[in-house]
């Protein structure tokens, strides 16, 4: 089985590829790739990404691979992760930039002046440990608790349009939408290769999926 990690110059994609890695006890081809065709040919795809929308687009626009990503997330168990994330969407208010248009809805910035239950302050980025919460059974949550915390660095957030695409909510103060999916599209907010023993084990999950919920 061959598993195509996307390489279009953005995320901490290094550290992406070897937490894939450091679960493989299948004997998948695990590989980094900016190659279209190596990345139409996979069985499965990680479309990983850190930093700036409008950059993260640009690049994946520049490397040719804006319509390899469309290409496989009709077909292949496909897993995006961060940016990876939200580049799937119509639109982000981020630089109010085009997205890819995988799923209708946008990725919309987290308001100003939040503040928690007690009055204190929210700071944006949401940065650190978060509790995510499953709303629909799912095959990449075997082994994962309901509630498990899970490490996010981001400014924006999923808006779906479709209520159904979100498989799991966080908490800022409000919910909001953490993991989006459908057939054999998975899509986290959080960073999967930060989050410890639950990211590992959600990737483990990845591997093994066929793609069917």
């Amino acid at each position: 089985m061959k598993v195509a990690v996307i390489d279009y110059g953005m995320g901490n994609l290094h550290s992406v590829l070897k937490s894939v890695q450091s679960v493989n006890d299948i004997g998948a081809d695990i590989f980094l790739t900016s190659d279209p065709e190596r990345v139409v040919t996979a069985d499965k795809v990680v479309f990983p990404g850190q930093g700036a929308m409008p950059d993260c687009m640009r690049e994946l626009n520049a490397h040719g691979l804006a319509e390899a990503v469309r290409e496989t997330t009709q077909t292949k168990p496909f897993f995006g992760i961060c940016v990876g994330a939200q580049l799937l969407f119509e639109r982000s208010e981020e630089g109010n930039t085009p997205g890819l248009g995988i799923f209708k809805g946008e990725v919309k910035r987290f308001a100003a002046n939040l503040r928690d239950a007690h009055g204190e302050r929210l700071k944006v980025p949401h940065m650190g440990w978060n509790r995510v919460f499953q709303l629909v059974p799912h095959p990449l949550f075997a082994g994962i608790e309901d509630g498990e915390r899970f490490y996010f660095v981001h400014s924006y957030h999923f808006a779906p349009q479709d209520p159904q695409l979100t498989l799991a909510q966080s908490e800022y103060p409000d919910r909001f939408s953490c993991i989006v999916g459908r057939g054999n599209i998975f899509a986290t907010q959080f960073h999967t290769e930060k989050s410890h023993r639950a990211g590992l084990q959600m990737m483990k999950n990845f591997l093994a999926w066929d793609g069917t919920v």
